[in-house]
């Protein structure tokens, strides 16, 4: 059985991310035609192996963490010590790509690319150059949507090698049931029929909820429901209570996979409302069209847009704009058949495109390719 090892900085279990889940989910779908292994960080000085569902994790110690990549020496020396017929690396990651290029381990070398560096665009003047030549060493790139090819001032230099498979999630915990039906009917009736407006994730710099908060100036007689918790979360609740419609936004706090199921099939809109290229996917978004939830999220020059497409699965408008925001709720709440409507499209294309099984059938296609040349 050919044997891949996914290389990044951390693995779901425990540590929840949406790179993390990706992984889990890459190797869930083509178990039992790869064998698989996860080279990551242990987030401690320790290097230590453990199992998860029969599949092995070798948590590499590290000596701490510089603008979020781990600095771990003995990583390209456990890299060393792998056997694989192809590594399969998440970008960005510099240890991994770094640790690649001095250990260089025998084996075809696919990468997901995640995003670009955004928030420390300066350390690309450093990191950029160890980058660029571990891409030029890649056999196969897999952006996660075809957008971020031409919005990436990296990728467009290994267009040849770019091949986009986008992420996908389990849908199957997503199809509404008898027991989840009747829990949003509940929910709708607890909220005396208003529009519900619902977000859900992590409550981060990037994710552009203060654009929400003050778009329920404009949304009298609509309520935003807020799903998660994070850095974000005090200063948000803070900016509820200075516009005054602190009655109209809900901080609900974590909640089980199970309660988000039961909101976002209660909700008339998701919002996304990330304004900074820190948002370079979304799969929450995902998570609300597989519910057949229309979205509407911003205009940025990442895979965000690509996802939610405007005027067929919600609307896409411009970051940082509480008012545009505003508008696109209006438009979908205001009209039942357009929100139907953009609701079956989303679902439609989340079936289509965004399921764990279509994105393994995918990247079973590059595994193919590679060990076949």
């Amino acid at each position: 059985m050919p044997h891949v090892v996914h290389v990044y900085k951390d693995f779901w279990p425990p540590i929840l991310g949406g790179i993390e889940r990706s992984i889990n989910w890459m190797i869930e779908g083509l178990r039992g035609e790869y064998e698989f292994t996860v080279l990551v960080n242990s987030r401690t000085r320790e290097t230590r192996t453990r199992e998860w569902n029969g599949v092995k994790i070798i948590e590499v110690g590290e000596w701490g963490r510089a603008l979020s990549a781990p600095i771990s020496p003995t990583f390209p020396k456990q890299m060393k010590k792998l056997s694989a017929d192809i590594w399969h690396f998440h970008i960005p990651n510099p240890t991994g790509d770094v640790s690649w290029l001095w250990a260089r381990p025998k084996g075809r070398v696919v990468a997901t690319y995640h995003s670009d560096v955004v928030r420390q665009k300066w350390a690309m003047a450093v990191y950029g150059p160890f980058l660029r030549k571990f891409l030029k060493n890649c056999n196969v790139i897999m952006p996660t949507t075809p957008r971020l090819i031409d919005c990436s001032p990296v990728l467009g230099e290994f267009r040849e090698k770019c091949h986009p498979v986008p992420l996908g999630i389990p849908l199957a915990p997503l199809e509404q049931t008898a027991a989840s039906a009747n829990a949003a009917r509940e929910i709708k009736k607890s909220y005396s029929g208003q529009p519900i407006l619902i977000f859900v994730g992590k409550l981060r710099y990037y994710k552009g909820l203060q654009f929400a908060v003050s778009a329920m100036r404009e949304l009298e007689g609509v309520k935003l429901l807020v799903i998660g918790e994070g850095p974000e979360g005090d200063s948000l609740r803070n900016l509820a209570d200075e516009l005054n419609v602190n009655d109209r936004v809900e901080f609900l706090g974590e909640l089980s996979d199970e309660e988000v199921v039961n909101y976002l099939n209660a909700a008339d809109v998701f919002v996304m409302p990330s304004h900074l290229n820190g948002e370079a996917y979304g799969l929450s978004q995902i998570e609300a069209m597989a519910c057949g939830v229309p979205v509407v999220c911003c205009d940025l020059p990442t895979g965000v847009p690509w996802v939610n497409q405007h005027g067929e699965t919600g609307l896409v408008v411009p970051p940082a704009d509480a008012t545009a925001l505003a508008n696109a709720v209006k438009e979908i709440v205001s009209d039942p058949n357009k929100k139907f409507k953009m609701g079956e499209a989303a679902l439609r294309r989340a079936q289509s495109e965004f399921s764990q099984k279509v994105m393994c059938e995918r990247i079973g296609e590059v595994y193919k390719s590679q060990l076949s040349d």
